[in-house]
């Protein structure tokens, strides 16, 4: 019922900077829960950052400092401002939402496809 486009993936070079944001469509009634993740070649899919539909957010030790996650709710997009990107923020990058809809009223979790950051050293 939720569908997640996500876009702003990449090239850059060590230290350069890069937005990722995503958008939500489809039948629901409000979005909670918004985050990215990240899956590197090899290692397991990780937490990058989440901000609830309260604006509180939390980060992985290795963004603090250099990500920003934000979201939009009357857009039911979410961002991601990543700043002095290094060779190891290489990975596919996912959306997840919690989505809430009423007919019936439910909660569940959705996820993007992904998309490539690729920071060069």
């Amino acid at each position: 019922q939720v569908q997640l486009v996500e876009s702003g993936g990449g090239l850059v070079q060590a230290g350069g900077s890069l937005r990722l944001s995503c958008t939500a469509s489809g039948s629901f009634f409000r979005l909670n829960d918004m985050g990215w993740y990240r899956q590197a070649p090899g290692k397991q899919r990780e937490l990058v950052a989440v901000i609830t539909s309260g604006g509180g957010t939390n980060y992985a030790d290795s963004a603090k400092g250099r990500f920003t996650i934000s979201g939009d709710n009357a857009k039911n997009t979410v961002s991601l401002q990543m700043n002095s990107l290094k060779p190891e923020d290489t990975a596919v990058y996912y959306c997840y939402v919690v989505a809430v809809s009423t007919a019936p009223k439910r909660q569940a979790g959705y996820w993007g496809q992904g998309t490539q950051v690729t920071v060069s050293s």
